[in-house]
């Protein structure tokens, strides 16, 4: 309220939420140190997963500093489980993996997840046809019970 240029206005802004350089810096180095500290969950999708280290990646950017598409590339063929050690290989034998673009991994990946997917979808609906038809297979008997 007591400034009276746009000039100064804006200046009061940016050192209050952006930070100087030292407050930025600092922020960077624990934007860094959680990116460092993620790793994929058996749980999570490749989706979910690259989202979160995107997003660090982005709040990195918006800091002035950066987080390459290498570094993120690197990051997810270090810490994604063993489910994914099949792809890997596979991207290894077919494609230069220090060349390969942050899109064509996550695409690889995601196929492969979804081709797993549809997999267990096919097997769960297996079973369960199995159990039924185990189950029903003395439809027209009465069973007796004895009570008491």
């Amino acid at each position: 309220m007591i400034l009276s240029s746009a000039k100064a206005i804006w200046d009061f802004l940016e050192k209050e939420y952006h930070g100087d350089k030292r407050i930025r810096g600092i922020k960077v180095l624990n934007l860094v140190r959680e990116f460092e500290m993620q790793k994929m969950k058996e749980y999570e999708t490749i989706k979910e997963y690259s989202e979160k280290l995107i997003s660090v990646a982005n709040k990195v950017k918006f800091l002035g500093d950066e987080l390459s598409d290498t570094r993120i590339v690197q990051k997810i063929l270090v810490t994604l489980p063993e489910k994914f050690e099949a792809t890997i290989a596979s991207l290894k034998n077919t494609k230069d993996l220090s060349n390969i673009t942050l899109a064509e991994l996550l695409n690889s990946l995601q196929a492969q997840e979804q081709k797993r997917m549809m997999r267990n979808e096919a097997t769960v609906e297996a079973t369960l046809q199995a159990r039924q038809q185990f189950n029903s297979g003395g439809k027209g008997k009465k069973k007796k019970f004895n009570k008491g």
